[in-house]
């Protein structure tokens, strides 16, 4: 815990010291010492949490002694010496802090409350006016700053759909790669509803290189961009929007992305974000490149291996190994639904790689009176089955329940009859948040290089691919994203006969 110390006001030392804060340059000594009486001072042991990301902002903080360091995703983004001020922002408003701030040796801060400049009690009108001055000079250079970055993007990438591993290292390759060649990249804080709502908070500013964000991190917006090359999730992602299927709010999002001069778009995601992202592309002009990037765990974009669907697999088929085992130790049958809306891949690739009994996709066929016969002796049964089974006719019969418990119902009509216990379970969307295996962060990097590579030899409209280990690129009008498994291999998951 901190501790606290006493402080005297008419501290020589420590009026010098605060008189070289730019927020502070206005007030004289009488005001200084006002300040000083309204502030409290603390000592802080090496290792020490001052406040962590997320918390909301209540004071500012000066820097007396010692160094401290301001950290995100574990990342030191800013070290903070003597003289230093931070924090500022909670005098504003009270937003959640955006990093975690640590000591990293022993040190003192002199705290400010916001309280205390609000009630004002112990500082003269004079004392606070001068540092309401102080801090609005300093606030209104940020947001001048931050004003004028968005007016003019390069390069603006927009995640969408669903969340899938890699959403977030694909974002940070892309941003390392291009900003080498000299382009600035930008993104959609909340996928297609930023471009259409167009207001600066809908944009945030990625950062490689840290000496160039260390320049500019006081904007708000701006990012730093290596921690996510490991993060899991898609920070800059939404939950999908219907509402951009319309053709106007595509048209809509199209004059925002002109009067913002954007000169490349980039969708990240997986089937619906290249729709979206297409229909977008339809009413640029052609000066404003469109690419895609394929990030889903399904493996829904035909032609390429997709950034995802090796994670998918990976965990997939460890969640299945789980049921195996249980199913053996307690003599149960369990049916799993699983990924996949249209091909089934994640499912079936899932079940290949644990060694499923069965596994039951979109368009399968089975004679369910012969897979019931077969299960009924079994003491221990595994069933997968994806999530795009009998969809349609699911949706006809008005059924409310999850495909594996559609696939049990047929089961049961079918003649099952089995002394072992049947559990269904709904596919567990935990997969979604997986940390990215090697394979995809590979992968990732080489979407990253060969987008680079097409954007700077001017295409338009493609798609990075990588298929039997080539990379290739693919035009918007050849992309399908009805894609299929490899028709012999669904024969390699039914173990049952």
């Amino acid at each position: 815990m901190p501790k606290e110390l006493k402080t005297k006001s008419d501290d020589l030392h420590l009026i010098r010291l605060l008189k070289n804060v730019r927020t502070l340059r206005h007030l004289g000594d009488t005001e200084l010492k006002e300040f000083i009486e309204s502030s409290k001072r603390f000592k802080y042991e090496k290792g020490e949490t001052i406040f962590s990301e997320g918390q909301i902002g209540t004071a500012v903080y000066i820097v007396l002694d010692g160094m401290f360091v301001l950290e995100k995703y574990g990342h030191v983004l800013k070290v903070l010496n003597k003289g230093e001020l931070f924090g500022e922002i909670a005098l504003i408003d009270e937003r959640p802090r955006t990093g975690t701030v640590k000591a990293k040796t022993d040190g003192m801060l002199i705290v400010l409350q916001k309280s205390q400049i609000e009630e004002g009690t112990t500082l003269s009108a004079s004392a606070l006016m001068k540092i309401y001055r102080g801090f609005s000079e300093l606030i209104t250079s940020y947001l001048r700053e931050g004003e004028t970055l968005y007016d003019e993007m390069d390069v603006l990438l927009i995640q969408d759909g669903g969340c899938a591993p890699g959403y977030n290292p694909v974002t940070a390759y892309i941003t390392e790669f291009l900003e080498k060649v000299g382009r600035r990249v930008f993104v959609a804080a909340d996928g297609f509803r930023s471009i259409v709502s167009n207001m600066t908070s809908d944009y945030r500013c990625l950062i490689y290189d840290f000496a160039h964000f260390r320049k500019m991190e006081h904007i708000r917006g701006v990012e730093f961009a290596p921690p996510l090359r490991t993060a899991r999730g898609a920070d800059y992602r939404s939950e999908r929007f219907p509402d951009f299927r319309g053709k106007d709010k595509q048209q809509q999002a199209a004059k925002n992305l002109i009067d913002r001069k954007v000169k490349t778009v980039v969708g990240i995601g997986g089937n619906g974000t290249f729709a979206g992202i297409n229909a977008l592309s339809a009413f640029l002009p052609d000066d404003i490149q469109s690419f895609f990037i394929p990030v889903t765990i399904d493996s829904d974009i035909w032609g390429t291996s997709c950034i995802g669907e090796f994670t998918g697999v990976e965990v997939g088929a460890e969640k299945i190994r789980g049921y195996m085992a249980d199913a053996r130790t307690h003599g149960r049958c369990y049916i799993i639904e699983m990924m996949g809306a249209r091909g089934g891949y994640h499912a079936l690739h899932s079940s290949l790689g644990a060694g499923a009994h069965l596994a039951v996709l979109p368009n399968s066929n089975y004679n369910l009176g012969k897979i019931a016969k077969m299960v009924n002796p079994r003491s221990e049964t595994v069933i997968v089955v994806a999530e795009g089974y009998k969809e349609n006719e699911r949706k006809q019969d008005g059924y409310l329940g999850n495909a594996a418990e559609y696939f049990y119902d047929e089961l049961i009509k079918a003649g099952l009859d089995t002394n072992q216990r049947v559990i269904c379970e709904g596919f567990s969307r935990d997969i979604r948040g997986a940390s990215p295996n090697n394979m995809d962060i590979t992968l990732a990097l080489r979407f990253a290089r060969k987008l680079c590579d097409l954007i700077s030899d001017g295409e338009n409209r493609m798609m990075p691919a990588v298929r039997a280990g080539q990379e290739y690129s693919i035009p918007f009008n050849e992309i399908n994203t009805d894609n299929s498994v490899e028709s012999t291999l669904p024969s390699l998951a039914n173990r049952l006969f």
